[in-house]
């Protein structure tokens, strides 16, 4: 006798709005300029620890920004969305998208481009506080994400993001303070 057996995923998938899809969605978006940060700042210091949590920052964000695409291509559901950034939250955003900023936390291309441009300390600095606001972005919506998710392996991820960016924002707050500067 063959036992057949199906995988979650096969027999619910989330629909393109849910919140699942929309979360897999935004975090990636939000993920990517994580990363993105990281490289600028990896090449802009010589400051060993700045460029240790950059590296954990690359390598963990972009291996999560490749689970969340995973899941969408599982579910077979777009990677992109016509529905505003965040939506799926299902309440009004205080957030206005601006130059380039589309989520909370997200830094602006101005910021961007400063960033492109600093080095050393003032490199540093401006990154550990675009990295801490943006992790508080990333925080509010994974929290949200792991409240609402239906997917248990999406939610224990959000669960997961929630805990490492608390923690990280915790080591960049002492690194500001080392500098003599403040999170923005």
């Amino acid at each position: 006798m063959v036992v057949l057996t199906t995988q979650p995923w096969e027999t619910e998938r989330p629909g393109t709005d849910s919140a699942d899809a929309g979360f897999a969605r935004d975090m990636a978006v939000h993920h990517q300029q994580a990363v993105e940060m990281s490289f600028l700042v990896r090449d802009s210091t010589d400051d060993e620890n700045v460029r240790r949590l950059a590296y954990d920052i690359i390598n963990t964000q972009a291996n999560q920004r490749g689970m969340l695409l995973g899941r969408l291509e599982t579910w077979d559901l777009p990677k992109t969305s016509e529905s505003p950034p965040m939506a799926w939250m299902g309440h009004d955003m205080d957030h206005k998208p601006q130059d380039g900023s589309r989520m909370p936390g997200m830094a602006t291309d101005t910021q961007l481009d400063t960033l492109r441009e600093a080095t050393g300390e003032d490199a540093e600095v401006l990154y550990l506080q675009l990295m801490t606001a943006h992790h508080r972005g990333g925080v509010d919506m994974a929290r949200e994400a792991a409240g609402r998710a239906e997917d248990r392996q999406l939610a224990s991820l959000a669960k997961g993001m929630v805990r490492s960016q608390r923690s990280e924002m915790t080591l960049m707050a002492a690194m500001l303070k080392e500098r003599g500067a403040k999170a923005s």
